[in-house]
């Protein structure tokens, strides 16, 4: 792992950690990091020894959203569309995310801003340490939210409560985070990174076929009728019940022992 990288990959016990790699900047998203995350993202969705991810930060911050100097640059060049990395990197990082067939988890190290915010939001679940904390800060750079938090944050937390973190942009910390429902744990700052990878390491042993149908089936349902939710489970349990993870789950039930599955 390369200090001038601006996103560290490593691999061990098949969790692969992707860390945004800007301490300087908090982790601010570059179209150089956008690429980056984007490629790294899409690349341990396909390698098949990787059976669950960990995102998060170096240094202070998770990630702070976009780079504004950046940002202004695009604004003061003359660019018709200085806001199409929205089409070209947020939306396709945020696709990635929810569409990996394989868990992925937030491990939220600080502060987790605008598009950052979005990118824990996207994720499975969510390990925050206690010094962090998540802001919403599109309205007050006059702008609307961006990286699917408004499809991802009411689902996690309510309409209502969303709308207010929204339009008021005030922080919300680790501990009010976890009342309302925005993170499953809170731990100490020192300690979320070793966390969220225990507990990628836990779901990396288990039928992570099955967790692709399991998040194929929420992604359905959540913006689907009831008809059509129960269509797509079926479809997922039939496929679900011709795997070896399946067989070996009900056999070790059987005999009272512990499974072995190999996510086929």
């Amino acid at each position: 792992m390369l200090s001038d990288q601006v996103l560290l990959t490593e691999d061990a016990g098949g969790v692969r950690t992707l860390t945004l790699n800007r301490p300087d900047s908090f982790n601010s998203m570059t179209t150089h990091l956008k690429e980056e995350l984007l490629a790294a993202l899409r690349a341990a969705a396909e390698d098949e020894s990787v059976r669950a991810v960990v995102l998060t930060g170096s240094g202070r911050a998770f990630c702070a959203g976009q780079d504004l100097k950046e940002h202004v640059a695009a604004l003061t060049s003359g660019d018709d569309s200085p806001l199409r990395t929205v089409e070209l990197h947020y939306n396709p990082i945020v696709e990635t995310i929810t569409g990996m067939g394989k868990p992925v988890i937030a491990a939220v190290n600080g502060t987790a801003a605008g598009a950052g915010a979005s990118f824990a939001y996207a994720c499975d679940l969510r390990i925050a340490a206690r010094g962090a904390k998540f802001m919403m800060a599109f309205a007050g750079i006059g702008l609307t939210a961006d990286s699917g938090a408004s499809w991802t944050l009411p689902r996690l937390i309510g309409y209502g409560r969303a709308m207010e973190i929204m339009l008021l942009g005030n922080p919300v910390t680790a501990e009010e985070a976890l009342n309302i429902g925005m993170v499953n744990q809170v731990v100490d700052d020192d300690a979320v990174l070793s966390t969220a990878v225990a507990l990628a390491g836990r779901l990396a042993t288990g039928p992570t076929s099955a967790y692709a149908e399991i998040k194929s089936a929420m992604l359905t349902a959540a913006s689907a009728d009831l008809s059509a939710a129960l269509a797509h489970e079926g479809v997922g349990q039939n496929k679900l019940g011709a795997t070896a993870d399946h067989r070996e789950a009900v056999d070790a039930f059987v005999n009272k022992r512990k499974p072995t599955f190999t996510g086929h």
